[in-house]
């Protein structure tokens, strides 16, 4: 029992040891790691940042697409209501001269 005493402190020690000197391995691995992901993800903002341009070339085409298109619809949908429109009202006042003829 004695034995057991002072052997298990002995075993717990080295081993505390051994994760104390894994652990500090593993987080200068990680620490290295980190260092290389932040050099990539520079390099990619730094060429997205380049692209910004382009973007807003595109963005400005949609734009100005969509506002044509819009303006084509509108004079197109105000042509056919204004031609309906006409037809009802000359329809209103043929039935109005009718009446009056009658």
């Amino acid at each position: 029992m004695e034995c057991a005493n002072t052997v298990f402190p002995i075993i717990l020690y080295i081993l505390g040891a051994v994760l104390l000197v894994v652990l500090i391995i593993l987080a200068i691995k990680c620490i290295g790691t980190l260092k290389r992901i932040n050099t990539v993800v520079d390099d990619v903002s730094e060429k997205a940042g380049k692209l910004n341009g382009v973007f807003d070339i595109i963005d400005n085409t949609t734009d100005m697409i969509t506002s044509i298109s819009d303006k084509a619809i509108d004079f197109i949908s105000g042509a056919i209501t204004g031609l309906f429109s006409r037809k009802k009202r000359k329809k209103d006042e043929g039935n109005e001269n009718e009446e009056e003829g009658n």
